[in-house]
């Protein structure tokens, strides 16, 4: 069942140019993409591609001059303002991509207790942001941690457990392994793994193309914030990737683990 449908999205920026003039700046242009429910979709691209921007686009988070078109349904209904501040936090979820988003002057368990009100949970208990923790491998000792004194794999797995107290069916993680190690990078793709597996839908952004094709269904390739490819992980360890669309290929052969055998041009 598609869970996400994104058709033609594009998004500018308006911008004036001297006094009266105004000009849309393009980033994102045109974009199509689906998600089913139990499918874990990468969204992988350089920087600058546009990746965090789709994120914003799909949680309504853009500011006030950004001017969007196309279609963003969920479940098939259409995605407008209203409907998308009624299901953010509760059956859309964002995994921010900075741990600066946790609140540095309130403890753990204090921020699921905001997030848990917000997905409408009334009966939060403590008991429940325990097993929160415990379903990322945190202990109950973390709810009175400040975000300061958290590791940065720990940072990461709190924002995950914020992020599913209301049990939504989407999940989108931006770059949720930046900045750590692989042991704990391969952690928080696995718990993304285990939501999809639970039946929700997985966006998940990074700019780690290996990670990405190991845990995912289908990787899809951004540039220059066009959507150029959209593949089946599992092309990208066969023969080398050459069953992959030329970019893509590209992009999987210039890796370190490749020895950079091919040269992605800009």
């Amino acid at each position: 069942m598609t869970l996400l449908s994104v058709s033609l999205l594009s998004v500018a920026f308006r911008r004036y140019q001297g006094l009266l003039d105004q000009v849309d700046i393009d980033c994102l242009s045109y974009l199509d993409l689906e998600v089913a429910r139990g499918e874990m979709v990468a969204l992988f691209g350089a920087s600058g591609a546009g990746k965090s921007l789709f994120a914003h686009a799909m949680l309504g988070l853009l500011p006030g001059n950004a001017v969007v078109t196309g279609s963003i349904r969920f479940e098939g209904e259409r995605l407008d303002a209203r409907r998308l501040a009624a299901l953010r936090g509760r059956r859309i979820a964002l995994v921010p991509q900075s741990i600066s988003y946790l609140d540095p002057l309130a403890t753990v368990g204090r921020q699921l207790g905001w997030a848990a009100k917000r997905a409408g949970r009334k009966d939060f208990a403590r008991s429940d942001a325990i097993a929160a923790l415990n379903r990322f491998g945190l202990d109950e000792p973390v709810l009175r941690s400040y975000p300061h004194t958290l590791s940065g794999g720990m940072a990461r797995r709190v924002m995950l457990a914020i992020a599913s107290v209301g049990d939504p069916d989407l999940i989108i993680a931006d770059e949720p392994t930046n900045g750590l190690d692989p042991a704990n990078a391969q952690k928080v793709f696995g718990f993304l793994r285990g939501f999809a597996e639970a039946g929700k839908g997985v966006v998940v952004i990074s700019h780690d193309l290996a990670a990405a094709v190991a845990s995912a269904d289908r990787v899809a390739v951004l540039r220059d914030g066009a959507l150029v490819a959209t593949e089946d992980a599992a092309t990208f360890t066969k023969n080398g990737g050459a069953g992959l669309s030329p970019y893509a290929r590209a992009l999987w052969r210039a890796l370190p683990q490749h020895d950079f055998t091919e040269v992605v041009h800009a």
